[in-house]
């Protein structure tokens, strides 16, 4: 039995390393590819012509961290529509205020069972505390972002409370990016390594992957705090992150960041999640487990591969068009495609909102959609009566049990199932 585990876990590893070095090369082609294009496209692009928005050329120089807001553009009109339109100043808002109504509480009761109730922090409580602690903090300053859209795209809060919230938006995409591919790497191996990975996957070392990824988060976001983000106009007011100046000298440092961030923060995860829930959905249907065969332990297995998917797609579909759509931007403005660049930015921001979804689905799919975590948070709204027999004791302690259960192969997804 011994050597046959072996053989398959050795199937395994091989079929990843495989994987993943073909993705890894192939995501390293195209960012290389596409990084070299837009510097190019950049250097020559700058040197030619400058980047604008407006319409009306704004030929005089400034310093950019001091008077952001000093000088009154002219915008194109379509710009003009588009930020000013219904879409922007009505529907959005309706589906931030909609993410909120569902957010805080679910992330807020995800983040107190995981934090106050659950005495036994395993990788997975760890890595989902975060993740909630994230989704909490975005949700929280989303009624900046309600104000701003519902007053005509008029943003009245100054230019460091913009600055805050712009590189506060990406700080959480990434840093949830980055957890969420954390989460599937950690899953991998509780799947196909179930008890080499037992001192892998300890709770020191997912809290030290924890704030690695918060520094990384904050290391590609924090220089956004030092870049204008508003911009004064005629026929809209002040915007926030949404019109670029003409000789700005930051049009060139926005092109590279978020081309790089691009790159290497979803792009690369993408790549590791993808092979990751993949090895994942490979392992657990594989006519070789064949561990056990009661119809208790094949549904679980299904119910695994299901959520696996689910939060395979719900990666792609929040955070593949934001990023995808913005690399496209960076290389039109680079390319000095400014109408092009319009229309791009205008589905780039439909692509944030239906984006920010992920703030209830994480918890929707990491939290509620388990069994074992559902156990955890009803826990906080039970309550125990003091009993002096043996037999009503054992019933509280039941009713109010939140310590995970031993590990066993069938829940080796320990929130999948």
């Amino acid at each position: 039995m011994g050597d046959r585990n072996l053989i398959i876990y050795s199937f395994y590893f091989i079929h990843i390393v495989r994987v993943t070095a073909f993705y890894g090369l192939l995501v390293y082609n195209i960012c290389f590819s596409l990084m070299d294009f837009v510097c190019r496209e950049v250097y020559f692009t700058i040197k030619s012509q400058p980047l604008n928005m407006s319409s009306t050329p704004d030929t005089t120089s400034y310093d950019h961290t001091t008077a952001p807001i000093s000088d009154t553009l002219n915008i194109l009109e379509e710009s003009v529509v588009f930020l000013k339109g219904l879409l922007v100043t009505r529907l959005m808002p309706l589906f931030y205020i909609f993410i909120i109504l569902i957010s805080l509480p679910l992330n807020t009761l995800a983040l107190v069972a995981f934090t106050c109730r659950i005495r036994e922090k395993k990788p997975a409580v760890i890595y989902m505390s975060h993740l909630a602690c994230v989704d909490l903090l975005f949700t929280l300053l989303l009624p900046l972002k309600i104000h701003y859209q519902l007053n005509a795209s008029d943003w009245v809060f100054g230019e460091a409370v913009c600055r805050v919230l712009s590189a506060a938006y990406y700080c959480y995409m990434y840093c949830s990016i980055l957890l969420m591919m954390s989460m599937s790497v950690d899953r991998l191996l509780a799947v196909v390594f179930p008890i080499a990975s037992l001192t892998w996957r300890s709770a020191r070392k997912a809290t030290c992957v924890c704030v690695l990824v918060w520094l990384l988060a904050l290391a590609g976001t924090v220089p956004l705090l030092s870049m204008s983000q508003t911009v004064k106009t005629e026929n809209v007011g002040v915007t926030c992150h949404d019109v670029l100046r003409q000789n700005d000298p930051t049009v060139l440092y926005y092109v590279y960041l978020f081309s790089i961030l691009s790159c290497l923060y979803f792009f690369l995860p993408l790549v590791v999640t993808f092979v990751s829930y993949s090895t994942i959905i490979y392992a657990l249907s594989a006519k070789s487990d064949r561990l056990t065969t009661s119809s208790s332990s094949s549904d679980k297995r299904k119910r695994a591969v299901i959520m696996a998917v689910a939060v395979l797609i719900e990666f792609v579909v929040c955070f593949a068009p934001t990023n995808g759509i913005l690399l496209y931007h960076c290389v039109h403005l680079a390319n000095g495609g400014h109408r092009e660049g319009d229309s791009s930015y205008a589905a780039y921001l439909l692509a944030v909102c239906l984006g920010s979804a992920s703030v209830f689905l994480d918890p929707l799919l990491y939290c509620y959609g388990s069994s074992q975590c559902r156990k955890q948070i009803r826990s906080v709204f039970c309550t125990t009566t003091p009993s002096n027999t043996n037999s009503q004791t054992k019933s509280s302690n039941l009713s109010c049990e939140y310590t995970v259960s031993k590990f066993k192969f069938s829940e080796a997804l320990y929130v999948l199932e």
